[in-house]
């Protein structure tokens, strides 16, 4: 059974990381939460769940705006073939999300480490950063330097690179 939002606001005060989140109606695209803006300080995110021919998974963390190229991102994120989105059933398996609730917080699911974590260069820049906490009826703030360690504490290895174009 994956892990709730409350299991995932336990995890990071157990880690004395400080995280605010804000409840809303559900988004599924980035378009829709892009309603919201003005009422949720920070950088906003896009996440997308990637898989390549040899069946690695990737899920690449970029700024909501930030355009990224998939014909060319497996050359970046080392990827062994051209990449494609990932099926709704292993996006649930390893993250324990549905599609319109991909999360970089979605990794505490990933219990055995299969999903490869690209944290993109010019989100990280940002001191808050927003993502759903595995529900896309809420947004969570935290500072990104504790996402880095957030990620680390799930067993995760983020590789930050710029990604976008």
């Amino acid at each position: 059974m994956p892990k709730t939002e409350t299991d995932l606001h336990a995890f990071l005060a157990n880690m004395g990381i400080d995280a605010s989140t804000a409840r809303h109606p559900p988004l599924f695209t980035v378009a829709d939460s892009q309603a919201l803006r003005g009422n949720i300080a920070g950088a906003h995110t896009k996440n997308l769940f990637l898989k390549d021919k040899k069946d690695n998974f990737f899920l690449v963390t970029v700024d909501e705006d930030a355009e990224v190229d998939l014909k060319q991102v497996h050359h970046l994120i080392g990827a062994a073939s051209r990449v494609s989105f990932g099926r709704p059933e292993m996006l649930m398996e390893l993250l324990g999300v549905i599609p319109g609730a991909v999360t970089v917080f979605g990794l505490i699911n990933d219990t055995d480490a299969k999903v490869k974590v690209v944290l993109d260069e010019r989100l990280m820049e940002n001191d808050i950063i927003n993502a759903h906490p595995l529900t896309n009826e809420a947004t969570t703030s935290i500072r990104s330097s504790d996402l880095v360690r957030f990620i680390k504490a799930t067993g995760h290895d983020p590789v930050i690179l710029k990604v976008t174009a």
